[in-house]
């Protein structure tokens, strides 16, 4: 079949040319042929329109990306932005991440608000056109189009509880250096996030074999100083070192000034051991007084002072065998709100959570250097913590149980498998964000 584009005028000049017209329409050669030619023209527009429209949706695609990107970068600082300034930083990051020279007319506009206390939305709107190379056959010179963002943010009342391992073996690889840098960033990122002081407490529980609840509170009334007493002290007969022995040969025992005690405690009879029970219960509640010979920096309970919690961070050494289930029962512990450390009771505007990091397998806790058996304590007492609506996060640093973690965490996302010190600071940063609720709605 051969086309043939035929130009007719629009009235026929003569006799002749009326008889090429009638002859055109009579003739059945070619079949169809003549009436294609005619609809060649819309038929390559729409086709046309296709790719065009398919340019523009590309287009749009690219955009709503940028936006998201924005909208991200921008929630950072929003709070403490002028609506101008809001805008400026808007349109210079955009510009940064939105390259699509074909797109004409590019507008972005951007509308700051907080619904309530303490909750944040950032919605950021761009659009723009591109010049069709088709379309133009069926009259459309331009296709216009729109895209959005809209970050949600805000963070609700905050207890966080960080149980930090403070062993010997946090003292390789860079471990305890890029833990402090971490740690560090978290606790900016929650400050810069706090929206009314107070709103944001932190409790830092560095851990070994023990934990150190202060010499501060060698007069409180949750201390067991029975343990303590019978291993630290002098014989009336000096080649006898502990109460025991010392009796049973017939010397008098007296033990030391409770002010040498370096404040460390350790497990609490079992099962208080892996639950939040309140001390002042009986003599089981209590933490058992430890003159351990590695004894970590001391921990704090809930504050909201954050120049404490960098000094404490500074202060953590590592030393010591591992005990995860006292590092991670004590910090279940401050945010507790019952003895000792009476922290606010769980309302639906505050969230409890426990980071829980380590990079070793348990060696040591009151009774035993079973690792199994220490397991079974440090797994009872995270079931415990989450049954409690407490969120844990589970960081493992190269080494340590990765099963006993993943199974602590309160769910697969909330673990964090760290093969190099160096990836810790990320990790923080995005339990960070987690805690600031961040997430783009639209």
């Amino acid at each position: 079949m051969c086309l043939q584009f035929v130009t007719v005028s629009t009235f026929p000049r003569s006799r002749r040319d009326l008889m090429l017209l009638a002859r055109f329409f009579q003739n059945n050669d070619g079949g169809v042929a003549p009436f294609l030619a005619l609809a060649i023209i819309p038929l390559m527009g729409f086709t046309g329109a296709a790719i065009d429209y398919s340019r523009a949706s590309a287009a749009r695609t690219a955009m709503q990306s940028a936006l998201d990107a924005t909208g991200l970068t921008l929630s950072k600082t929003a709070q403490g932005q002028s609506t101008a300034q809001i805008q400026g930083q808007a349109q210079q990051v955009f510009n940064a991440l939105f390259i699509r020279p074909e797109v004409q007319d590019v507008s972005v506009t951007t509308e700051f608000g907080s619904p309530q206390q303490g909750n944040f939305v950032l919605k950021v709107t761009g659009s723009g056109s591109i010049n069709t190379l088709f379309s133009k056959v069926l009259g459309n010179s331009q296709i216009s189009f729109s895209a959005k963002s809209e970050v949600l943010w805000g963070i609700k009342k905050l207890n966080l509880a960080m149980a930090l391992d403070n062993t010997g073996s946090m003292s390789s690889n860079g471990k305890m250096t890029a833990l402090k840098t971490a740690a560090h960033n978290l606790i900016n990122t929650l400050k810069d996030a706090e929206k009314t002081p107070g709103d944001i407490k932190v409790s830092i529980v560095p851990f070994a074999v023990d934990v150190n609840a202060g010499t501060g509170n060698v007069d409180a009334s949750w201390i067991d100083w029975t343990d303590w007493d019978a291993a630290n002290g002098n014989c009336s007969k000096s080649s006898y070192h502990s109460k025991s022995s010392c009796n049973n040969n017939g010397g008098i025992w007296t033990p030391k000034n409770h002010n040498v005690w370096n404040g460390c405690v350790n497990d609490r009879d079992q099962n208080n051991d892996v639950l939040n029970t309140p001390t002042g219960s009986g003599a089981s509640t209590k933490y058992r007084a430890h003159q351990a010979s590695n004894c970590p920096a001391s921990m704090i309970a809930l504050s909201s002072t954050w120049a404490d919690m960098h000094s404490k961070i500074d202060e953590m050494t590592p030393a010591g065998n591992t005990n995860v289930t006292i590092g991670l029962q004590m910090a279940w512990q401050t945010l507790s709100n019952n003895a000792p450390f009476s922290a606010p009771a769980p309302a639906t505007d505050l969230d409890k959570v426990i980071i829980l990091l380590t990079d070793g397998e348990n060696t040591q806790n009151r009774w035993t250097s079973s690792t199994s058996s220490i397991d079974t304590r440090t797994q009872k007492a995270c079931d415990n913590a989450k049954a409690a609506n407490v969120r844990i996060y589970a960081v493992r640093v190269i080494n340590g149980d990765a099963e006993l973690l993943k199974n602590c965490a309160t769910n697969p996302n909330m673990y964090y498998d760290v093969d190099s010190a160096s990836e810790l600071n990320g990790v923080f940063s995005s339990i960070a964000q987690n805690l600031a609720n961040l997430r783009i709605a639209k």
